[in-house]
C-alpha cells in the first residue's frame, strides 16, 4: 500500500481555504480595492499600532502613523474629536488626562490650548487633515466620537475630494444618521450597532436581510463579547450575503488572528502592526498600500 501524502502546512491550507471566501463588492473604492487582490484582507493600523514595540504610550501620533505605513499598511484606523473652535483632531479621548501630562475636554478648549498637549510627554496631538495630507496614499477609518467632530469631518472630506479615502463609524447610530445626512451617499460608512445586533441575533438569514436596512457597509465589531462570541461563520456568510464586508478590533493575537481570517472576514484591525502583518504574509493575504 502506497503511502499517505503528507499533510499540507497549516498556513498552506488557510491559504487555500481563504482564497474561496467570495467578497461582496460593495460599490465604494475605499473597501472594493481588496478585491484586486484575490484572498487579500484589509490590514488596519488601530490609533497607527497603539502597542508595537517602541510605540507604547504614543497611540494616535504622527510617529504611530508613520511607522504603519513604513510597515507598508495603507488602511490607517483613528478616531476624531473637534476642538471649541472647530479644529478636528486625531484623538481617542474626550479628555486630555489618559495619554497626555495636561487636563481637560476637548470639545471645550481651544485648539490653540490643545496644541500644548503632549501624548507621551513626546508628540503633539495630529490635526486629522494633517494626516490626510501627510500620507496621501493612506486610507483612514475613523471612529466618530462626538458630535461636534460631524460637521467639521464631512467638509473637511469635501473640500479635500477624499470621499473615497475614509471609511466612518461610530457606536452611536444617531452620529452615523447625522454624518450621512451631511455626506450624501459618497463615502463608506460602517454598520450602526442596532443594525449589527440584528443581523448577528435574527433568527434566520432572511429575516436577517429584512431587519438590516442600515446604509453602512461594513460590519465593524469585536471579536467577543466577554464569553459570547460575535464574529461567527453564519454572520460573515450575512454580511456577504446583503453586501457588506466584516472588520473585527482590536485583534493582537496571532491564533485568534487566524481563527477571525479561517472564518472569511474581509479586515482586522490591531495594535500590533507587526504581528498581523506576519500573519497575512504567512498566509499570502498581505495587501499593503492600495492602488
Amino acid at each position: 500500500m502506497s503511502s499517505p501524502l503528507p499533510a499540507p502546512a497549516p498556513h498552506e491550507s488557510r491559504r487555500e481555504q481563504t482564497v474561496r471566501v467570495t467578497r461582496p463588492r460593495t460599490g465604494f473604492r475605499y473597501l472594493d480595492t481588496v478585491l484586486e487582490q484575490p484572498g487579500a484582507v484589509l490590514a488596519f493600523a488601530h490609533r497607527g499600532g497603539a502597542f508595537h514595540p517602541g510605540l507604547e504610550g504614543l497611540e494616535n501620533t504622527m510617529a504611530a502613523f508613520q511607522h504603519a505605513v513604513g510597515l507598508g499598511y495603507g488602511y490607517l484606523e483613528t478616531d476624531v474629536h473637534a476642538t471649541r473652535d472647530g479644529v478636528l483632531l486625531a484623538f481617542h479621548d474626550a479628555v486630555l488626562d489618559r495619554v497626555t501630562g495636561s487636563t481637560g475636554t476637548v470639545s471645550a478648549m481651544r485648539y490653540a490650548d490643545v496644541a500644548d498637549a503632549l501624548i507621551g510627554g513626546r508628540e503633539q496631538i495630529p490635526r486629522f487633515a494633517d494626516l490626510l495630507e501627510c500620507f496621501p496614499t493612506a486610507r483612514f477609518n475613523i471612529d466618530l466620537k462626538s458630535e461636534s467632530a460631524i460637521e467639521p469631518l464631512a467638509a473637511l472630506v469635501r473640500r479635500r475630494g477624499d470621499e473615497d479615502r475614509v471609511c466612518v463609524a461610530s457606536f452611536s447610530e444617531r452620529r452615523l444618521r447625522d454624518f450621512r445626512r451631511h455626506m450624501g451617499p459618497a463615502v463608506a460608512t460602517a454598520v450602526g450597532p442596532v443594525a449589527v445586533a440584528l443581523a448577528r441575533l435574527a433568527p434566520t438569514a432572511t429575516l436577517a436581510r429584512r431587519m438590516v436596512r442600515s446604509p453602512g457597509v461594513a460590519l465593524q465589531i469585536p471579536h467577543r463579547r466577554g464569553p459570547f462570541p460575535v464574529v461567527t461563520a453564519e454572520l460573515v456568510r450575512r454580511a456577504h450575503d446583503t453586501g457588506r464586508h466584516v472588520h473585527v478590533w482590536t485583534v493582537d493575537d496571532p491564533h485568534e488572528m487566524h481563527e477571525l481570517l479561517d472564518l472569511g472576514v474581509d479586515g482586522v484591525m490591531t495594535d500590533r502592526t507587526d504581528v498581523l502583518r506576519e500573519v497575512l504574509i504567512e498566509r499570502g493575504q498581505w495587501m499593503g498600500v492600495p492602488s
